[in-house]
């Protein structure tokens, strides 16, 4: 094996990802994929998921179909059982699966908050912890929670995604905390403004899709291509000193200054 190999080699590892059936999920379930890892792709987009899942089988990458609703506690425990059952072992978890719900902070309902909040927040909790149970097992383990730039910044007429999104950003801190004595990593990734169908209207404006392109650095919206890098990174033993981290993915919005 090369240094290379040897560095950032997924090979034998059992991974997780949520939200798999499109956009960030997939490609990032394409990274882990083609680095060596089974995946595990789980989605509520059956139809979606199954074709997705598929085409990667056709390309012989060990790609695996799971529906799940995460918002399940009963689904995610069966989940848990699959995996013990089947593997004996998990490596990598990545709570990618999100939604987005605006509305005005002063007309937003209990029901777009709940909803948001069971999803973006309460479903990466309980994924967390019993998948950190199967991982304490062999005394090692990698979790990765996506983010948002909206954990950092404010924007307008989403209180309950940026509300989950922060939750979700301190919640990485306190897992890394808690698991690191069970050798289990867990990290941050903060998409900024992608190129998914959650941000479709915001694309289809073209006076909005101007504003956010200028809000970068690099002078363009991200692609869920440009996810796969840092998950294959954070996956690895190159990051084996990295955890409780955010790392933002955004083109550089978040360090640019007022022009």
């Amino acid at each position: 094996m090369s240094y290379l190999e040897s560095l950032f080699s997924l090979n034998n590892k059992i991974s997780i990802v949520t939200g798999a059936a499109g956009g960030n999920g997939k490609s990032i379930s394409e990274a882990l994929l083609n680095s060596g890892s089974t995946v595990i792709m789980i989605d509520i987009a059956k139809n979606e998921l199954s074709e997705i899942v598929k085409k990667f089988q056709n390309e012989n990458l060990p790609a695996i179909e799971y529906y799940c609703d995460i918002t399940k506690k009963k689904q995610i425990l069966k989940l848990s059982k699959y995996i013990k059952k089947k593997f004996g072992k998990l490596d990598i978890l990545v709570n990618n699966a999100g939604i987005s719900l605006p509305d005005s902070s002063l007309d937003y309902s209990e029901e777009l908050w709940e909803k948001t909040y069971e999803v973006n927040l309460k479903a990466p909790f309980f994924l967390s912890q019993e998948c950190a149970k199967i991982m304490k097992l062999k005394k090692s383990g990698i979790i990765i929670n996506i983010t948002s730039i909206n954990a950092e910044f404010g924007f307008p007429d989403n209180p309950s995604y940026q509300s989950s999104k922060g939750g979700l950003k301190q919640l990485t801190k306190s897992l890394a905390l808690d698991l690191a004595k069970f050798g289990i990593r867990v990290n941050n990734v903060g998409p900024g403004y992608f190129h998914t169908s959650m941000t479709k209207k915001s694309w289809n404006n073209i006076k909005r899709r101007k504003i956010i392109t200028d809000n970068t650095i690099l002078g363009r919206w991200g692609e869920p291509k440009d996810l796969e890098g840092i998950i294959i990174f954070l996956s690895s033993n190159a990051s084996s000193y990295i955890t409780g981290q955010d790392i933002y993915v955004d083109g550089g919005w978040s360090a640019k200054g007022i022009q």
